[in-house]
């Protein structure tokens, strides 16, 4: 992971290499983040997992909501949790970003901004969902309505 990681580095700036929240994934987040290069930690369930990826240097770590929400568990709770968490850090002691993801409707996204993640993945229908709202739609009918009435 380690090796491929720094190959995935070398081709732009912007890269972060994605790893899993496991012990060799932890271990080669250390190695990365030790020597400048940005990392997310990905498939991380619990603020135990969060903490590890964080303390390990990541620069992200990426818990999923939706997938807690579908077995019963709540994904919002855990995005909060998280924050409260990293908040009782100094900044040069831990400067993880959350990345909240599998998110599954604009409620997560809205929720997970009040909340304080720094960064959401979601799929494209859900951000459109985000711009759409029936009374935006009925006042843009009745505004072309009026207009009308002038040309």
């Amino acid at each position: 992971m380690v090796a491929e990681g720094e190959m995935l580095s070398d081709l732009h700036q912007n890269i972060v290499v994605k790893l899993p929240m496991t012990r060799d994934g932890v271990r080669a987040i250390s190695r990365l983040s030790s020597i400048g290069i940005k990392t997310n930690c990905t498939l991380v369930f619990s603020v135990g997992q969060a903490l590890v990826a964080a303390k390990a240097g990541a620069t992200y770590v990426s818990p999923f909501v939706g997938r807690l929400d579908d077995i019963s568990s709540d994904g919002l709770d855990q995005i909060r949790q998280i924050r409260k968490v990293y908040d009782n850090y100094p900044k040069h002691e831990l400067d993880t970003k959350i990345l909240a993801a599998s998110i599954r409707n604009q409620m997560h996204i809205v929720d997970c901004a009040k909340i304080g993640a720094d960064v959401a993945t979601a799929p494209l229908d859900v951000l459109k969902s985000l711009i759409s709202h029936p009374l935006t739609d009925a006042g843009m009918d009745k505004f072309i309505e009026d207009t009308k009435k002038f040309i």
